[in-house]
Formats: C-alpha cells, structure tokens, sequence
C-alpha cells in the first residue's frame, strides 16, 4: 500500500508540519507540497516532493497552492491519500480513497474577530476581505469532493458539521512522550507559537511587562517573507528586559526547554487543539491558556489553568501556577500519556485501512 499526504506548504514549523511529518513517518508516506523551507528542520529523512514554491503575498501565496494541488495528478501512483490543511484539499478532486485532516476551519482563521488582519492597514484588509470571499467558495466547492474527513479534536469536529455540513471523525494528533523528561523547574517561562497575530504573543509580553520578577522565553518561528510583517516588528520593538525571543530551535533544544522551564504559556485565538501543552505536560510542567479552544479538551486543573484572553487574567493565571509549578508535575506527566503516539499510529492505521476497504 502506498500512501501520499499532500500538505499546504512548510514555510515554518508549526504542529500541522509536525503532524503531516509524524504521519508519514507512521505509514512510510510520501509527502507532496508546495514551499519546502522547514522540512529539512523538522526531518530530514522525509521524503518530500515539491509542485512548486508558491507566491509569498497573501491572498496570493494561498490561491497559488490551491492551483498547484488541484491541477497536479499522482492518482495512479498511489493507493489513499490523506489531505493535509486547507489548500491541499483541493487534490481531493483527482485523488481517491482520501481523507481530509482538518487542522483548522477556514472561516476561523479569517474571522472578522480574529486578530490576522488587526495588524495590516485598510487597503490590505479590503484585498483580504474580496480574497477571502474566493476562498470561501472554493473551500466549500473542494470539501465536496472529499471522501472522509478526521478532526483534530471535539472543537473543531462541532465546527465541521455546523459549518460544512459534514461528519467527521475525531484522531487526536499525538506526541512521543518518552522523548521528554522534567528536570526541575527554573525561573523562566515557555511560549511556543509562531509569530503570528492569531497568536496573541503580544499579550504574553505585556503580562510580563507587569512580572518582572517572571522571566519568558518565546520560541517563535516565521517565515523568511513574515520578518517584515507589522505584528512581527511590534513584538521585537516593544520586548521588556524580561521577555526573549530566541526563534526556531532543534528538537533537542526544545525538550530541554520544557525540561527546565516553570510552565507554558499559551494565548493562540481559537486554537483548534494545540500540541505545546500536551508537550510541557510530558515534560512535568503546567500550562496557563486562554479558555479558548482545543485547550479546554487539554488542559485541566490538575494540569494547569485556563483563563480570559486578556493581560490581567493571564498575569492572574502566572501568578497562581508560579507558587508552586513543581506539584503538577505527575498529574501533567499522566495527562500527556493519553495523547502518546501510540494511540495515533493506531488510530491511524485503522482509518487507512478501512478507507481503502471501503473504496
């Protein structure tokens, strides 16, 4: 049997590039996309094909992977492909059996509340607003020619069916708990997001702004084009003495960090579901989140906190986890075993199978 994932583009790391990795690492899959840059980063044994680099302007960069996904044809080459993202679902009309992972509902992340287009000027936003309209159709038209679809979790499973009228079935995505330890916890805190606004980082540095006594480390990767972006050159001109940005890292970096740090702090607007909790959790360590989101299904109290989306409930949240961070350690420790990989490639592999059975 052999399987390709067709995945948007890996222009930063994020948990849809690891997910997209982890599955063809677990079905020995190719993967087909579109930017290659991060790839190699993440996993450099993968096997990965590219249909050509897209345009870096959005909406542009996004209807030129669409183009790329729904004119390619590598249907007699392989017995089931799984989509991967939202632009790669547009090779669901030449490419069956198939199953549609949904990552993210597209309406989300471009609702008119959502903070991706706070940050660009009016002439900028009026572009999005007319892009977004095309978008909308289309995604609509390429949900049509999938065959089955997987959420992420609950919460995007609810959005699945109320907004594209369709059913779907929950696969968790899962981490390789084994790869991370606790080794105390030292005086500073994790954030990892890319630099994006529907991270809401900036309202991580304005809580510790008001925490000097608190340290935060942000590991926050972007694309190449995204250095220049508004919300970018916001966050790097306005870092406190006690707020450090130090970019990508290795994976053997990153366990680390969690292994030492007090907590995680996560902000992201609507998250869908959010593997860094799950992460710091392997790693011994709670987590403070907005009460948003796939991280309602993660986070508990034993584990951490959920609050408001606001400075003054986050500084709340850091406050109360940081007396005494060390004693939801095991609670953490077990919470994160119920999302282990096992349970994924399991999962997985069923969802394969029976898709292909069924034709």
């Amino acid at each position: 049997m052999k399987v390709a994932i067709f995945h948007d583009y890996f222009g930063a790391i994020g948990g849809g590039e690891r997910v997209a990795l982890q599955m063809a690492k677990i079905l020995d899959a190719d993967i087909i996309t579109t930017d290659t840059d991060a790839v190699r980063k993440i996993d450099p044994t993968a096997r990965v094909i590219s249909l050509g680099r897209t345009i870096k302007v959005p909406p542009l960069k996004q209807i030129s992977a669409i183009i790329r996904f729904f004119s390619c044809d590598v249907s007699k080459t392989y017995d089931f492909f799984i989509l991967s993202g939202n632009w790669a679902k547009f090779a669901a009309r030449k490419h069956h059996p198939n199953m549609w992972y949904c990552h993210i509902i597209l309406s989300d992340l471009y609702h008119q509340k959502s903070p991706v287009l706070h940050y660009q000027n009016r002439i900028v936003r009026w572009g999005f607003g007319i892009g977004m309209l095309l978008l909308n159709y289309l995604d609509n038209l390429s949900t049509k020619w999938v065959d089955r679809i997987c959420a992420n979790s609950k919460n995007l499973q609810n959005k699945i069916e109320v907004q594209l009228g369709r059913t779907s079935e929950i696969l968790y995505p899962g981490i390789e708990t084994s790869n991370f330890t606790y080794a105390g916890n030292e005086n500073f805190w994790l954030s990892l997001n890319r630099l994006y606004p529907e991270k809401r980082i900036d309202l991580q540095i304005e809580a510790f702004r008001r925490l000097p006594e608190e340290n935060l480390t942000i590991i926050g990767s972007y694309a190449e084009k995204d250095h220049a972006s508004p919300y970018v050159k916001m966050i790097m001109q306005r870092l406190p003495g006690n707020v450090h940005v130090i970019g990508k890292v290795s994976e053997t970096e990153l366990q680390a960090l969690l292994s030492r740090c007090k907590g995680l702090v996560c902000t992201s607007y609507h998250e869908p579901f959010g593997i860094a909790p799950l992460e710091a959790m392997a790693s011994g360590k709670p987590v403070v989140a907005v009460n948003e989101g796939g991280y309602l299904e993660t986070v508990t109290p034993e584990t951490g906190v959920l609050v408001e989306p606001d400075v003054k409930h986050i500084i709340d949240g850091i406050r109360l986890i940081g007396q005494d961070p060390a004693k939801y350690k095991e609670a953490c420790i077990e919470r994160a075993k119920k999302f282990d990989i096992a349970f994924f490639q399991e999962k997985i592999h069923n969802i394969v199978s029976n898709c292909i059975r069924k034709g």
